[in-house]
This record gives structure tokens, C-alpha cells and sequence, in this order.
């Protein structure tokens, strides 16, 4: 156990089905996070798995590399006495993503732990939910989660978990399901939607999908689409942070999206462009996961699981596990 008196450095990586994430922060004794590096990759780990349920040699060899850049960085700020890896859907999934996971842990000296769908949606929750005053904000949220090949939803009020569900929709999932042409068809779009529709309905139930007030949702999805929103160049996390973004800009986006190449994406203000592929599908999962809980608008976040798992990592090393839940 560590000093809870001390600062404690911790790093993580977020291993996606989409992107390789890295967060090193400083925490003090009060919780309070300090982030001293952050950094994003595309890496699409999840390419090809719809189909064969298997990782690509070369797609772990995408999420290697950046692990490279990583583990330096990590060692330039002196974050290795605490770190870990996350590991979800794609690793989840896969029938040799045990066999990744221990890659990463031999080749990277990381703590590499393939999370459960409970779990990620726990660590999400906490870091979406970690600056917010609970006391003052009593209506229950929803936090949603959009990824590569899972989303989330938690609904909780405060830091109090009331119920979560991961549901196997994900961006690179249902962009090789439905999307098969450039731009995409309307049809495919309909079927996708209706797709995750009735995922959504079928694994929240409808008394649950009535209690949240608002919803703060995380992850690319969401902040890109904050960011096209609020026409960013360069992207601006702190502008991205708290924007809300109704369904009908939702709408709007996903009509200009949708009506693009995957080129002309390329270029849009606000999305990173590695993301345009499966922007798309990421717009019409989102918009559909408003629906489902019949609210108008989500509030984007930049502080995730990235976030929940360094908390979770402090409180922990320093004993205090209660502040993690």
C-alpha cells in the first residue's frame, strides 16, 4: 500500500477495439487528477473480427507499435511503478485474445487485464462521473459509452452505479456488418439503425430506460461528434469537454456523413481522420442510443475509462478502494 498522503503517479493504456489510448497522471490524496500525458492512436484492433472472431497479425501489430511510443513515454515520466492495461470488446471477443493480452504483459511490462462488460462499464461511469458533485446532482444519468465493438450504458445516480449493460454494438462491428459502399446507402443506414435499436431495447429494459434525466457520453463517437459540432481545427479537448449535442445535430451530422466518401470525411472539421470510416456508424449507434432512452441531448466527456481505470488504480495502491465504487 502506498502512502495515501503522497501523490501517486499511475499510467493507463486503453486497448479498444478502435484506438490505443494512453493516460499517465499524477493523483493526489483527495482524488484529484493531474494528467501529464494523453495520447490517441487508431490502431482498429478490431479489423476483420466480425467476421473471422480472431485478432489480425496485422492489426496487433498496429496496436504494438503504439504500445512502442507508450511505454517510453511512460518511462519518461516516471509512471512505472503503477500502471495497467485494459483490454476490452476486441480482446473480449477474440479466441486468441488471451494470447494478446499476455503479449502485451511480457513485451510492455504492463498489467494487462481483459475486462469483463461490467467492469468497463464501471470504470467508464467512474471517470465520466468523477468531477461531478453528486450531491447537488441528484437526476439519474446515463452514461454511454460508444466503442469499436461494444457500447455501454450505466445509469447510476451521483457516484452510485443503479445498472449497466454492455451490448455487442460497436463502430467497427456494425461499420463491417451494414456499410459495404462509399458513401453508404440509405438502406444500410435503416438496417443499422435498426439494428442497434433493437439491441438496445432488448438488453435495457424500458423501466430503466425511463429513469435517467440526462445523458454524458464518452469516447471518440461522442467527442467527434462535439467536435464537428463546434467545427474544430485543431481539436480542443477543453472546448469538446461538457458541449452538448441535441438528436437533431446528431441528424444533421449523420445526413452530411453519410452523403460524403470516406476521402471527403477525411477532411471535415472536428474529426480526427482515422475515425472516418467508422464515424458514420458511430453517429447512427448514438443518435439511436438517445432514442432508446427518449433524451434529447448528451453532454460529451473527455474523461472515461481512461480516467475511471487511473482511479481505480490510485485507490487501490493507497487503500482506498471505497472511493472506486
Amino acid at each position: 500500500m502506498t502512502d495515501a498522503l503522497e501523490p501517486l503517479r499511475v499510467s493507463v493504456v486503453d486497448i479498444g477495439t478502435n484506438s490505443t489510448r494512453l493516460l499517465v497522471a499524477e493523483i493526489d490524496a483527495d482524488g484529484a487528477v493531474t494528467e501529464l500525458a494523453r495520447r490517441s492512436k487508431v490502431t482498429r484492433l478490431g479489423q476483420g473480427l466480425e467476421a473471422t472472431r480472431a485478432l489480425a497479425g496485422e492489426a496487433m501489430a498496429r496496436v504494438e507499435a503504439a504500445l512502442e511510443d507508450y511505454r517510453a513515454a511512460i518511462d519518461e515520466h516516471d509512471a512505472r511503478g503503477h500502471n495497467v492495461a485494459v483490454l476490452t470488446s476486441a480482446v473480449r471477443d477474440a479466441r486468441n485474445g488471451e494470447e494478446f493480452a499476455a503479449r502485451v504483459r511480457e513485451r510492455f511490462g504492463l498489467d494487462a487485464r481483459t475486462l469483463a462488460g461490467g467492469e468497463e462499464a464501471r470504470l467508464s461511469f467512474l471517470g465520466a462521473t468523477s468531477e461531478r458533485d453528486g450531491a447537488q446532482d441528484g437526476d439519474a444519468v446515463v452514461v454511454i459509452d460508444v466503442g469499436g465493438g461494444s457500447t455501454e450504458f450505466v445509469v447510476g445516480h451521483g457516484k452510485d452505479v443503479d445498472f449497466f449493460t454492455s451490448t455487442q454494438v460497436g463502430v467497427v462491428r456494425h461499420t463491417e456488418r451494414h456499410i459495404t459502399s462509399d458513401p453508404p446507402e440509405p438502406e444500410q443506414l435503416e438496417q443499422l439503425a435498426a439494428d442497434a435499436r433493437a439491441t438496445f431495447e432488448a438488453q435495457v429494459p424500458a423501466a430503466v430506460r425511463r429513469r435517467p434525466a440526462k445523458a454524458v457520453a464518452v469516447a471518440g463517437t461522442a467527442t467527434s461528434a462535439a467536435a464537428i459540432d463546434l467545427d474544430l481545427d485543431p481539436y480542443d479537448p477543453e472546448k469538446v469537454h461538457g458541449h452538448r449535442v441535441t438528436v437533431d445535430v446528431l441528424g444533421a451530422e449523420l445526413e452530411r456523413l453519410a452523403a460524403m466518401t470516406n476521402a471527403a470525411r477525411r477532411k471535415v472539421h472536428g474529426l480526427h481522420p482515422d475515425r472516418a470510416p467508422t464515424i458514420v456508424a458511430g453517429v447512427v449507434i448514438l443518435r439511436e442510443a438517445l432514442r432508446a432512452f427518449a433524451l434529447p441531448e448528451f453532454e460529451a466527456s473527455e474523461h472515461d475509462i481512461l480516467r475511471g481505470a487511473a482511479l481505480d488504480l490510485w485507490a487501490r495502491a493507497t487503500g482506498r478502494a471505497d472511493a472506486a465504487t
